[in-house]
């Protein structure tokens, strides 16, 4: 579809109901109209390799597939398919002379109960998880399953599948994935698929391998009075055919991408009571890998977009970035053992950003002293403004924020959980306090001082201004009462991190000293 044609699809005109106005979505594969009720969805002219959407013909058969597969999951969302025509003012979905496309026409699903942004504003919690794992275990039940379907759960079937990805990915070495990680990666998957095999062969004969969704993550799922499960793989059978575990793993992986390996966590635990698939474990790592790389290299298609916005692309290129640093991450599964990481550094060096993106790549637990020190005054999770060491930032607060985060930090670790403490730690008893409860527990303590330029510093801290969903307080003009009285960690003490440097520097840095890389 060309733009001028995309561009008469945004005027409420061009549909058969009225309409305040018209948003448009895109995709790698699809241009997407969302109007007041409704939502168009027109599949692109392009050919990827495992999907081809070039000829209308086909077009046209994917959008009937997309109808009947999603009808199993949501049988009231999708409408059914509609013509594209044009009209002098150019296309339409309303009437109109010569066919131009098709779409599939759906009901519009209430953005703000999304499960992604249930997420952002931390409103998912375990009863959503137990409803969405229920409606998974009941759909994968009922899946088709047959000889034909067999096939795709094999070994060869499977690598198949990772040589394809490795090829697509490979033009984007040095832009979201580094050549390392991408052999890293390589490697471990070959070496798994040779250790394992007897595993997926088992998986096979006991019938885990169905017509599964396909595309199960937090963008997909509506959840309001009953659980939307919406757009699967309608345009690849392989993408399809698969272990109902490596189905599952898509939205293990995206909950954990998103920050919350413990909503995860509890929603295996409900699939696996209610599916009885207690075996699926062990193959778990292997297919959130395969999911998170397939979301790097999805999202990196679409910086080949040459009309997507500078600050736009910069984001697509830092998700796929970050999703493929989760793939290598899970390579790293069976080698890392329950630790203790405690961040050390300034305001505005960098300590939480280098805290997410370790506890994302290691699957341990974020405790942020920012949001603890909230909790225990009783106040909401936004700015305020405090004095220096005044208000929620005295010293008794600071006593008992530190109390608050060491009995967390020992709670998960007696659990068997990693956990990153994301904190100032200023104050070398603290710092003491932490490694003395490691050293209690049996479990290795890593502490990370993060630094960089000031200048740097005050940029960071000076954009914070007026976020609304910024959870630090951090000041410029506190900056230098804090630095004089900062009690740094002595030398060969603490990994020490540039946070200036790119993320991926620190991180790898932190990875080599604990004998990850």
């Amino acid at each position: 579809m060309v733009r001028k044609l995309i561009k008469s699809l945004l005027e409420a005109k061009a549909y058969p109901e009225p309409t305040a106005g018209v948003r448009l979505i895109e995709t790698h594969v699809s241009f997407i109209f969302v109007t007041d009720r409704f939502v168009y969805k027109v599949k692109k002219p392009v050919d990827y390799g495992f999907l081809n959407f070039t000829t209308l013909d086909r077009r046209r058969f994917y959008c009937e597939e997309e109808v009947r597969l999603n009808r199993r999951l949501c049988p009231d969302l999708y409408l059914g398919v509609v013509e594209l025509r044009l009209t002098p003012q150019g296309a339409s979905f309303a009437g109109g002379e010569e066919i131009l496309d098709y779409a599939v026409k759906m009901k519009r699903l209430p953005e703000e109960r999304m499960l992604v942004h249930l997420l952002e504003r931390g409103e998912a919690g375990v009863d959503e998880m137990t409803r969405i794992a229920r409606k998974v275990a009941d759909f994968h039940a009922q899946a088709e399953r047959g000889e034909r379907i067999d096939a795709c759960g094999s070994t060869s079937a499977i690598r198949g599948n990772w040589d394809e990805n490795f090829r697509q990915a490979a033009p984007f070495a040095g832009v979201t994935v580094s050549a390392s990680e991408l052999a890293e990666i390589r490697s471990w998957t070959e070496r798994f698929l040779e250790q394992n095999g007897e595993q997926f062969r088992r998986r096979v004969a006991q019938g885990f391998i169905r017509e599964c969704d396909g595309d199960l993550h937090c963008g997909n799922i509506c959840l309001t009075d009953q659980v939307s499960i919406f757009d699967c793989i309608e345009f690849n059978e392989r993408f399809r055919y698969i272990d109902t575990a490596a189905d599952l793993s898509f939205l293990l992986m995206d909950l954990e991408y998103a920050g919350r390996p413990d909503l995860s966590e509890a929603l295996l635990a409900v699939y696996q009571q209610a599916t009885g698939d207690r075996e699926m474990g062990e193959l778990l790592p292997f297919y959130k890998a395969n999911r998170a790389f397939v979301r790097g290299k999805v999202t990196s298609f679409l910086l080949n977009d040459p009309a997507l916005p500078p600050q736009e692309l910069a984001a697509k290129r830092e998700t796929a970035r970050r999703y493929f640093r989760l793939a290598r991450g899970y390579t790293f599964r069976d080698r890392v053992k329950p630790s203790l990481v405690i961040t050390c550094g300034l305001m505005g060096s960098g300590k939480s950003t280098l805290a997410r993106e370790l506890a994302m790549e290691l699957g341990f637990l974020l405790r942020r002293s920012d949001l603890l020190r909230k909790e225990v005054a009783g106040l909401p999770l936004q700015p305020v403004a405090e004095e220096y060491r005044g208000g929620i930032y005295n010293a008794e607060m600071d006593r008992a924020t530190y109390a608050a985060l060491l009995a967390q930090a020992e709670e998960a670790l007696k659990a068997g959980k990693g956990v990153v403490a994301d904190a100032t730690f200023r104050r070398a008893a603290d710092r003491e306090s932490f490694r003395s409860l490691a050293a209690k527990l049996g479990v290795p303590c890593y502490t990370v001082e993060t630094s960089c330029p000031e200048e740097v510093t005050r940029q960071r801290l000076e954009a914070r201004r007026g976020d609304p969903n910024e959870v630090s307080d951090g000041r410029w003009e506190h900056f230098h009462r804090q630095q004089a009285e900062f009690e740094a960690p002595q030398p060969g003490e603490s990994i020490s991190v540039d946070s200036a440097l790119p993320l991926s520097t620190g991180t790898d840095l932190v990875l080599r000293a604990m004998g990850l890389l």
